[in-house]
């Protein structure tokens, strides 16, 4: 997947031996990014994208769920989070196929919309089906998907406490040996250096966070960010630098923080306390940042944030 993954367990009667846990995570870890990524010529959904409008291409169960996913979240929030929107990151030079990061013209801009869309797809039985020229990119959900089916095959080999990470999304369950919570920090969303902000305390829950602070490029004195707003078909211009999602699926985890990265501080925030989303937005102000967390987030953890 292009990444690095991390396993941390609490060994006990009736837990699988080790190498036998190791082969089972990374036989998912293969299976998912043979189905799902977009940067190897013979995944299953880069030959979808090869493809050409009006054609149906059969999926594995787990690609359509991802799918079927995708369009809730992007119809829930009016096109904010879109799967299909792979040409524009091309266009903008963040894409498996840019050509250099650029600002491209209104024209190429328009001219790759033609291309984004939801209502572009449809699942017919166990096929995946097209009528326009889309691209599917599961770069923003595939990482937490991983996860889920990371702590489902350790929960099925008897493991019971756990701190799963794969490409940076966590998921954790249970209590450590000496009784304490797995922790993990949330980070101040800096390019300069990586400082602790909040560290949280997990337990049933996965974690994501979506920021503008690392992957960027800037031109004429303007900052561009990696996170594009399908509804414009142009990076997010607003002071949202990070948001954090907690959700008891790490799949959700992941596109949530996505979805509201591209909301934005004030939209998102109302969305999120809407839909019960426990989410903690970083926004810039000046040469600092202020924090809000919703009431579903402080609800899940007040005792449990704390400054390093």
């Amino acid at each position: 997947m292009g990444s690095t993954y991390s396993i941390k367990y609490v060994r006990a009667d009736g837990v699988t031996d080790a190498k036998t846990l190791q082969a089972g995570v990374e036989g998912i870890l293969a299976e998912v990014d043979q189905q799902m990524s977009t940067y190897r010529e013979d995944s299953l959904i880069e030959r979808f994208n090869r493809a050409p409008a009006g054609t149906c291409t059969a999926m594995p169960a787990d690609v359509l769920e991802l799918v079927r996913l995708g369009e809730g979240l992007s119809l829930q929030s009016d096109g904010a989070f879109d799967l299909t929107v792979e040409p524009l990151l091309n266009l903008w030079g963040f894409g498996p196929k840019a050509r250099g990061e650029q600002v491209p013209s209104a024209q190429a801009i328009a001219e790759a919309r033609q291309r984004v869309g939801h209502q572009h797809l449809h699942i017919d039985g166990e096929q995946l089906c097209k009528d326009a020229e889309v691209q599917v990119d599961f770069n923003s959900i595939a990482a937490g998907h991983a996860v889920d089916r990371i702590a489902a095959w350790l929960e099925q080999q008897g493991v019971s406490s756990y701190l799963v990470e794969a490409t940076g999304e966590l998921k954790a369950r249970g209590r450590k040996p000496d009784g304490s919570a797995w922790r993990i920090a949330i980070e101040e969303p800096r390019d300069d250096q990586r400082v602790a902000q909040k560290v949280l305390a997990l337990d049933g829950y996965g974690v994501s966070t979506s920021g503008d602070y690392r992957n960027y490029f800037e031109e004429n004195g303007r900052r561009y960010s990696h996170t594009l707003d399908p509804r414009s078909g142009a990076p997010i211009t607003h002071k949202l630098a990070a948001v954090t999602v907690l959700h008891p699926k790490a799949l959700l985890a992941d596109g949530l923080s996505t979805l509201l990265m591209v909301l934005g501080p004030e939209e998102g925030i109302v969305w999120a306390e809407r839909q019960g989303i426990a989410a903690f937005f970083v926004t810039r102000e000046g040469d600092g940042y202020v924090s809000h967390a919703t009431k579903a987030f402080a609800a899940l953890s007040p005792a449990q944030e704390n400054r390093p």
